[in-house]
């Protein structure tokens, strides 16, 4: 078994910067031959990235575009603990969220995900049948918990609080009526495309090769066709196994492959229409067991409000779109427990992410009912294409990749990612950068030195809280190429279209090298 590594923070080997990725395109490009050539920079393919490499195999991965592009930016943003999939009958699913959850968050980027309340309200109207049926899925749900050796210290038990307390957690609740909620307690994920940019991190902290702005235009067994989309070269690369890990793409590599891809859309609200709440309202969907739609509040004065469950047949978008129809879905149910109505001027932004679901020839026409369980297609001597899945057990979906060509131990579950370390106390390092670079913080925060307004908000106007530093650190260290990698992945500006708008001549400047332009 290859040495679990200690990554220091700033550790050169993690740096993915542009120089190096022309270096190890260069590399393979002259002929190069390694072990594994992953498709795909979603969390699943630098997952599998990451566990490859630490197996001590050599590893590149190549992108067509950019870290995160796909659905692994798109997704509810929580590290969970299948709460659904139980309520659905799917145990094994539920498990396993659960075990993944409990890795994430005490060994793998604990400095990533934070513990939040859901509440279920309690109304008049609220049956005995409801009542039991809830209590018993969230008390299942703890079983599962303290099973996955999750101590309550780090996620509270299930609880009902009563009407005065759901208020003060979330003031816009509907109060005709309201008799209390029930409470279940889960993990926020600071940012679904940060993880991904921290697990790429770690890859390349093991050896992995990390290129992005390279396409796969064909793929064999022992290799592919790829074109840099930078200066529209054509190269191929050689390898002794390729694992296809391009999500709802995997279908135009992989003809094998059979998806049933389903969308799910997410308003993205300002805190101040929900009353700033503490926690998340939890909506039962009407005629729908163990769906919901939900709030996630945000630390940047937002929340987000999803989620849809809607088949998305035909050509595969590079960015999906919500259509009207759903934001409407969403805002009726959703509205159901305010005691305010939330409207389409209230909604300041929305985005969409496509599931890469296994297609099951033996589900209902509701792609709510496809199984979340990964499939791995595929062995040695073939494309083995990983497929299915979520955020969540993507550590578990490079697992059994990686198992079909290695027969070394897997040891991911006990990888600590870039910034997992002891967080800095130095209280002059902001908060936020904390939050989202753990023990990497005081390194970002370092980058202001010569100019101290690098540690301000690029607007003071905005929503979003995005550090002057953050830009730099994404450039230098995290692969960004371009401005877009920059406010869509690394920053997530772009959730909302009024702070792009605010912040993109700022960001330019940065990129570019000048920071008088910041303000």
């Amino acid at each position: 078994m290859s040495a679990v590594k200690v990554i220091r923070p700033g550790d050169p080997m993690s740096l993915l910067t542009a120089a190096r990725r022309r270096r190890e395109r260069d590399e393979l490009a002259n002929g190069r031959v390694v072990d594994v050539l992953v498709i795909g920079g979603g969390v699943t393919g630098v997952g599998v990235a990451l566990d490859a490499a630490s197996r001590g195999l050599d590893v590149a991965l190549i992108e067509a575009h950019d870290y995160a592009f796909g659905t692994s930016r798109w997704s509810s943003k929580m590290v969970h603990g299948g709460l659904r999939y139980l309520a659905t009958g799917k145990v094994g699913v539920a498990w396993e969220s659960a075990v993944e959850r409990a890795c994430i968050s005490q060994h793998i980027a604990p400095h990533l995900v934070h513990p939040f309340a859901q509440l279920v309200p309690i109304f008049d109207s609220t049956t005995r049948k409801d009542l039991a049926i809830t209590r018993a899925g969230l008390t299942a749900g703890d079983v599962l918990r303290r099973a996955s050796r999750l101590p309550s210290s780090r996620l509270p038990g299930p609880s009902r609080i009563n009407a005065a307390r759901v208020r003060e957690l979330v003031p816009a609740v509907e109060t005709t009526g309201l008799k209390g909620a029930f409470v279940s307690w889960d993990f926020k994920l600071e940012d679904d495309a940060r993880l991904v940019v921290s697990i790429a991190r770690t890859a390349a902290a093991y050896g992995a090769k990390m290129i992005t702005r390279a396409r796969a235009t064909s793929i064999s067994a022992d290799g592919a066709v790829v074109t840099d989309e930078l200066d529209g070269g054509q190269f191929e690369v050689r390898a002794r196994n390729v694992i296809n890990a391009t999500g709802v793409w995997a279908g135009t590599l992989d003809p094998h492959v059979e998806l049933t891809p389903s969308r799910g859309t997410h308003l993205v609200l300002p805190a101040s229409a929900l009353g700033r709440p503490k926690a998340s309202l939890t909506v039962p969907v009407p005629g729908h067991f163990g769906r919901f739609v939900f709030t996630i509040p945000q630390f940047d004065d937002l929340v987000y409000v999803g989620l849809t469950d809607v088949p998305a047949p035909g050509p595969i978008p590079d960015v999906p779109t919500p259509d009207a129809e759903e934001i409407d879905w969403i805002l009726d149910v959703f509205n159901r427990s305010l005691s305010k109505a939330i409207t389409r001027d209230d909604v300041i932004g929305t985005f969409a992410g496509l599931r890469p679901l296994a297609a099951d020839p033996g589900s209902s026409d509701s792609t709510a009912d496809i199984s979340r369980h990964h499939l791995i297609t595929g062995g040695l001597g073939e494309v083995i294409t990983v497929t299915g899945g979520k955020l969540t057990t993507y550590r578990r979906m490079a697992q059994d990749a990686v198992d079909k060509i290695s027969d070394v131990e897997c040891q991911t579950h006990r990888i600590a990612l870039v910034g997992a370390g002891a967080l800095p106390a130095d209280p002059a390092i902001p908060h936020r950068l904390v939050r989202r670079f753990g023990s990497e913080a005081s390194l970002i925060a370092g980058l202001a030195d010569r100019d101290a307004s690098l540690l301000q908000p690029l607007s003071p106007e905005s929503h979003s809280r995005v550090l002057g530093v953050e830009v730099l650190w994404a450039q230098q260290a995290e692969g960004a190429l371009d401005i877009e990698d920059v406010v869509e992945r690394r920053t997530r500006i772009s959730l909302v279209p009024e702070d792009l708008a605010m912040v993109s001549e700022t960001v330019s400047a940065l990129l570019e090298g000048t920071t008088t332009a910041h303000r």
